[in-house]
């Protein structure tokens, strides 16, 4: 049975290098890095040094760098330490977040009573300008402000550094979930004046289990994990260098590599779309996937014309062609509550048809995406 992973905005492949540079680590350099002996040292010689690779990516200060099991954590430390030791008093936010934002903030309201304000979204999965600027000119409260760079679903791809400066001029924080942006997009956050940004290290052919938030210096924020005093301070626990050296060798490759990966992976996306318009001329776009200006070149996510009775085993038969690609986000998996974000963005009529989300990568071919094709075709018209 042929193969075919169209799922990378859930995890991606590693690298070679990664591995390789991971196993090296994982033999020579075992030493804790909080120990202060030679086996330590070189460990925490180490962790520095990962910790300026990345921070010289984003244009960041190593300092503003802190490492992280991930992107649900670096989002839980960011948005409970700024609603506990900044003041801050509301959370403006959208309904499709992703859920490491949504389910955070509403437990924060839970714990704090903060206000929760969500600006609405159009069809393509964008808010508008002039509304988050009506909610900002509200200045009786401390407000951060909360958005997805890139919807991980959709793919809807706002505008990072107009948002930031928005926030800016109404002196509110900015925190922004870039967990699908780091490693696929240029970043310069000495120009975005954005305060807090997060990434995870398996969305950028690294190892799973290891990320990062962005925390602009002289933040304020304080430890959301307590016992220890690594990490500045911000998050107690033993590093796992092996981990955090694989995560900074992938981000490395990702920006070195990005345009000639980034016009490969266009290149699948638009043949994808092609073929599919002339196989399955029904199919519609959800959010602004099919716009490459408004998206990213890695998420494609299709509402298939297939009726409901004949939608429940869709993934199934996909799986059982060896073809993986999702229904919604990997942390739905297992939840029959459907999409939280096309379920703000699609019409009653096509809520009851199937979306599917395929997402790709650099390890994906052309031969894959006919492939693909085929079997949609097989399994709608048959």
């Amino acid at each position: 049975m042929k193969k075919v992973y169209f799922d990378s905005a859930a995890t991606t492949q590693l690298r070679n290098e990664v591995i390789y540079t991971m196993g090296e680590v994982l033999k020579t350099e075992y030493g804790n890095p909080s120990s202060t002996h030679s086996y330590g040292r070189s460990s925490k010689s180490l962790l520095e040094n990962s910790r300026k690779v990345i921070a010289r990516q984003l244009n960041a200060q190593p300092s503003e760098i802190i490492f992280t099991s991930g992107g649900t954590e670096a989002d839980n430390l960011i948005l409970h330490a700024a609603v506990r030791d900044l003041g801050v008093t509301r959370i403006i936010t959208t309904k499709i977040e992703h859920h490491a934002v949504l389910h955070t903030v509403q437990a924060l309201k839970e714990q704090y009573d903060i206000e929760i304000e969500y600006l609405s979204v159009d069809r393509l999965g964008f808010i508008s300008n002039d509304e988050l600027c009506a909610a900002l000119s509200k200045e009786d409260h401390k407000t951060l402000v909360s958005l997805m760079h890139i919807n991980n679903e959709v793919g809807s791809m706002m505008n990072l550094k107009e948002i930031a400066l928005l926030c800016k001029e109404h002196h509110a924080l900015f925190h922004s979930d870039t967990v699908q942006s780091i490693g696929h997009f240029p970043l310069d956050f000495s120009e975005i004046p954005i305060d807090f940004a997060v990434a995870a290290a398996h969305k950028f052919h690294g190892p799973k289990g290891v990320g990062f938030a962005f925390i602009r210096k002289n933040s304020g924020l304080k430890s959301l994990i307590t016992g220890g005093s690594q990490e500045r301070g911000l998050r107690a626990g033993t590093e796992p260098v092996y981990a955090i050296a694989g995560m900074a060798e992938a981000l490395k490759l990702a920006y070195h590599h990005i345009d000639e990966d980034r016009s490969h992976v266009l290149t699948l996306k638009k043949a994808f779309i092609e073929k599919l318009q002339e196989e399955i001329p029904e199919i519609t776009y959800n959010g602004a996937c099919r716009d490459h200006e408004k998206s990213t070149y890695t998420i494609l996510n299709v509402c298939l014309p297939l009726a409901a009775e004949k939608a429940t085993l869709l993934h199934f038969q996909l799986d059982l062609k060896g073809i993986a690609c999702s229904k919604g986000s990997a942390c739905q998996s297992g939840s029959d509550a459907g999409s939280h974000v096309l379920s703000e963005l699609l019409s009653e009529e096509d809520l009851q048809k199937p979306s599917v989300r395929f997402s790709f990568s650099k390890f994906n071919t052309l031969e894959e995406v006919d492939y693909v094709v085929s079997a949609l075709k097989e399994v709608i018209f048959k």
